[in-house]
């Protein structure tokens, strides 16, 4: 009989909702929504699952220990409690990531990292006379601290390397996008493949990456070199290679078209590399266009979905930027649905159309919305009047 374990998926803020949907949709148990985090239920395999195809979640973590904590030697004596050797060798390798909110503690996140590593390796020490050493790049063992108020939680994160690092994208532009907020964006917008999907200011190509990999149902992370579970002591390969092996055997070709364009020559040759690498160039077109000289260049439904410069990323005079956005949206994409995320929320009253949504979101550290417009053959009025 298989064991069943409970776990953590972290994520950004504003896609706890969307990576919550889409562990249901993989066949997690009680799924329960967090603050940047889901938790829940399941096997070793739906571990493996979870880290191949998971689009909008940044790690897998098994917590091991919750315990009460109120100050860092209380922490120390606990952590020396736990026995670290049925996790990690006394000649293998190990690092720490710590999260602190707590009033209690006054240090910082770096010095718990610190003595969360005194405490495992003086744990060694003392009872083999070998200690583990650390490793920050590639460690065998990677250990996430968690401080919440007067309660600790450590997990080991299943993961590794943050699973934004899909392994596809190698060239960048000023600014890219996280590609876990890019494919919880294209989520958000309700994109599933059966409509065209077009990304006007492509960038290095990110956004219409994800979005081929969500037309063609290809696992997110299927170019990953390596998880951080690969390194543990029960490890499956076999297991491993079976879920990879059937998640594969699911793609399928885009239905609708993908595309992009961008007015830089260097965005879009970057962009070609980047599709190229995620072995999507069948799937994706990308061209040297001006968005503001461009028009709708597909017939049928379309979702056109992009993240415009902010005045934070690029030197731009961002209000007449965006009133040139809504006149472009309104004058050449008619039967489109447009979405973009912004921080400049002062520029987007400039766009000149009416936003049918708008969900707050997070990009690093600024405050973004993205929003929604519905854009119609002809007036709305006279659409509602067809009906």
């Amino acid at each position: 009989m298989r064991k069943n374990y409970n776990m953590l998926a972290t994520t950004l803020f504003g896609l706890e909702e969307v990576l919550s949907k889409e562990l249901k949709d993989l066949g997690a148990q009680n799924v329960l929504i967090g603050n940047r985090s889901v938790s829940f239920i399941g096997d070793k395999g739906f571990m493996y699952k979870c880290n191949l195809s998971l689009r909008t979640a940044i790690r897998i973590l098994m917590p091991i220990r919750n315990f009460s904590v109120d100050n860092e030697h209380t922490l120390y004596k606990k952590l020396k409690n736990i026995p670290w050797e049925n996790f990690l060798s006394s000649k293998g390798s190990f690092a720490i990531n710590a999260v602190v909110h707590s009033k209690n503690f006054t240090s910082n996140s770096h010095y718990i990292s610190l003595k969360t590593k005194d405490a495992i390796a003086d744990y060694f020490r003392d009872k083999f006379d070998q200690r583990p050493n650390v490793d920050l790049q590639h460690p065998d063992l990677r250990i996430h601290v968690y401080i919440q108020n007067n309660t600790c939680t450590i997990s080991l994160d299943s993961s590794g390397d943050s699973l934004h690092k899909r392994g596809y994208r190698r060239n960048t532009n000023i600014a890219p996008i996280n590609e876990v907020l890019a494919a919880g964006l294209i989520l958000l917008s309700g994109y599933d493949g059966t409509t065209n999907f077009v990304d006007p200011m492509c960038g290095s190509g990110t956004l219409l990456i994800e979005a081929a990999m969500i037309a063609a149902k290809i696992p997110a992370n299927i170019n990953r070199p390596e998880f951080g579970f690969e390194k543990w002591a029960n490890y499956d390969n076999a297991l491993f290679e079976k879920i990879h092996d059937s998640l594969l055997k699911r793609v399928q070709s885009p239905l609708k078209k993908i595309m992009g364009f961008d007015r830089a020559p260097s965005a879009i040759r970057k962009a070609k590399e980047n599709i190229e690498n995620a072995n999507l160039s069948d799937f994706i077109k990308a061209y040297q266009i001006d968005f503001f000289e461009s028009k709708k260049q597909v017939q049928g439904a379309t979702i056109l979905l992009f993240n415009p410069p902010y005045g934070e990323r690029l030197k731009i005079d961002t209000k007449s930027f965006y009133k040139k956005i809504g006149d472009t949206l309104k004058h050449n994409y008619p039967s489109t649905t447009a979405w973009f995320i912004t921080s400049d929320l002062e520029a987007l009253k400039h766009v000149g159309l009416k936003t049918s949504r708008r969900i707050p979101m997070r990009n690093a550290d600024l405050e973004c919305r993205f929003v929604k417009y519905e854009l119609y053959e002809g007036s709305k009025k006279f659409k509602k009047q067809q009906k």
